[in-house]
């Protein structure tokens, strides 16, 4: 079982890059996130021809989260992330595929900061933990994927100064990171390449930042713990950065045994 997360950073305008990465990758199991389309604008005619079935939420102009399926309609388990009725901003779904729950998420960038939008993050990550928490003692195999905007360590973020004061990379968000590992999950592209110190899925538009290969791991895959024994494989589709209209994310994916 192949699982995936992507950052497509509007579905619509990277449709024709989606689509060659699915024939490409043919992963089962994709989260998209930064869909940038209203609920109705979702391309799900054009996914269904490409043979995946999908659950998303949609919001127009920015954020939007989904998940896709190949062969296979997803069971939609949620579509929010609990402990906040009043936020309208969407950065969770949930779904059940193929006995295993999966999850989009989008966190919020956080910046600037300090201000409002990095107090969102704090408490939007808080809100994560406790629902993540949740997922993880019932036992199931679980799969959190998604855009964390967190770099966890220094060497998950290029030589550079001109992060130093950004949401990314600070103590709070990191810590938020690591409580998430301290619940149990298995930070599965870190896993498989435990000395890899250029293991990006984001490069900037701005600063010929994809050719000079400046990025940041932002997004990730951690696995319960009986997924976690099933991994046999992860990597990022750098490629997929590379090609015209590209999104500025590449996928992240993993491969877990029968």
């Amino acid at each position: 079982m192949k699982l995936a997360t992507f950052n497509i950073n509007n579905v619509n305008r990277r449709l024709p890059n989606l689509l060659a990465w699915l024939a490409a990758a043919r992963p089962d199991v994709v989260a998209l996130q930064e869909l940038k389309a209203s609920q109705p604008d979702f391309p799900r005619a054009a996914l269904e021809a490409a043979g995946y079935g999908a659950v998303w939420r949609g919001q127009r102009s920015w954020n939007g989260v989904a998940i896709l399926a190949r062969g296979a309609e997803p069971v939609l388990t949620r579509d929010a992330l609990p402990g906040d009725p009043s936020d309208a901003q969407s950065r969770y779904i949930e779904a059940a595929v193929g006995g295993v729950i999966v999850t989009s998420l989008y966190a919020p960038n956080g910046n600037p900061r300090p201000g409002p939008k990095f107090d969102y993050k704090l408490r939007w990550n808080e809100r994560l933990l406790a629902h993540a928490a949740e997922l993880f003692a019932t036992g199931l195999p679980v799969a959190l994927m998604g855009d964390f905007n967190i770099v966890p360590e220094p060497r998950d973020i290029y030589e550079t100064r001109s992060y130093d004061e950004n949401a990314l990379v600070q103590p709070e968000a990191r810590a938020a990171f690591r409580r998430l590992l301290a619940q149990g999950w298995v930070d599965a592209l870190r896993r498989r390449h435990p000395k890899d110190d250029r293991l990006f899925t984001f490069w900037d538009y701005m600063r010929n930042r994809w050719p000079r290969d400046a990025g940041l791991r932002l997004d990730h895959v951690l696995l319960s713990s009986s997924l976690a024994r099933r991994l046999r494989a992860a990597g990022v589709d750098r490629w997929v950065r590379g090609e015209d209209n590209a999104s500025d994310h590449a996928p992240a994916w993993v491969e877990l045994r029968s």
